[in-house]
């Protein structure tokens, strides 16, 4: 499933997002004040998706979590498309909190810290890689995180344009990466397959229909005897690891082209 943000009422949309205060010309509705609040229906929705997934989230499953029908929460959130919005941008505030508390002075373990954060949010909120990012949110959570990996990047030396392109592919590796670990997770749920099970039946037709794959594929046969396709870590899922590792591979990748660049633009041109 993929969920494009803003497909509601714009100023409305981002006026929830931003917090903007109330219209003071508007009249006061008489009556006992409200028990709800956006952030609690907000974050009884993260709830429902956290633990059930994207597909059991309604206003109906969240009206039920509160003891309210379904209706009632229109009065503070106006469609799901809307509320998946504010989830998005309440769930990235716990990321940013921690960016602006990390103090790392050291702009590579900064970034790593950043980075290995982002990857473990998306594990606890996998709901949160369906909202495309070709339609961003927009909200004061997102630009807070954006800001600290910025504001990093900014005093180890790049330019705006490379802070921008090192963001991007930073966001890109992180999202690609975790995604099939988050798959993963919840394959068996949604299969009734063990990870083991499936791999195990599948290798085994491989090795029957296919005798000669050696012969046919021999730079990946020499990367299987070299140990490239075996968990290190037998405890932890084979594809969740593989992720892992590839993760970690194209952090340090990038990161020592974030070098190179910085150490050509602090070392003096030579003389002619």
């Amino acid at each position: 499933m993929v969920i494009y943000a803003g497909q509601g009422d714009a100023r409305r949309s981002m006026g929830l997002l931003w917090r903007a205060p109330a219209d003071p010309s508007a009249r006061a509705v008489p009556g006992p004040k409200p028990e709800l609040s956006v952030d609690l229906v907000v974050e009884t929705a993260i709830g429902v998706a956290d633990e059930e997934g994207m597909d059991a989230l309604s206003m109906r499953a969240v009206g039920q979590r509160l003891g309210r029908t379904a209706m009632s929460l229109y009065t503070y959130v106006a469609s799901k498309n809307e509320l998946i919005e504010l989830m998005y941008d309440h769930a990235f505030g716990e990321l940013a909190e921690a960016a602006e508390a990390d103090g790392e002075p050291d702009w590579r373990k900064a970034t790593t810290n950043w980075a290995t954060r982002l990857w473990e949010f998306y594990l606890r909120h996998p709901w949160a890689l369906e909202v495309s990012q070709a339609r961003p949110v927009l909200g004061p959570n997102e630009y807070r995180l954006f800001e600290s990996m910025a504001l990093v990047l900014h005093r180890a030396g790049l330019d705006a344009a490379g802070i921008r392109s090192t963001y991007g592919n930073l966001f890109s590796l992180v999202r690609g990466s975790v995604r099939t670990a988050a798959e993963a997770r919840r394959a068996e749920a949604v299969t009734g397959v063990p990870e083991d099970e499936w791999w195990f039946a599948r290798s085994a037709q491989l090795d029957e229909l296919v005798p000669d794959f050696a012969e046919r594929f021999p730079t990946l046969a020499r990367m299987s005897e070299a140990g490239a396709f075996s968990n290190e870590d037998e405890s932890e899922p084979y594809l969740e690891q593989e992720a892992w590792e590839t993760f970690q591979f194209g952090l340090n990748a990038l990161l020592d082209g974030v070098r190179g660049k910085l150490s050509a633009r602090t070392r003096p041109e030579p003389r002619t």
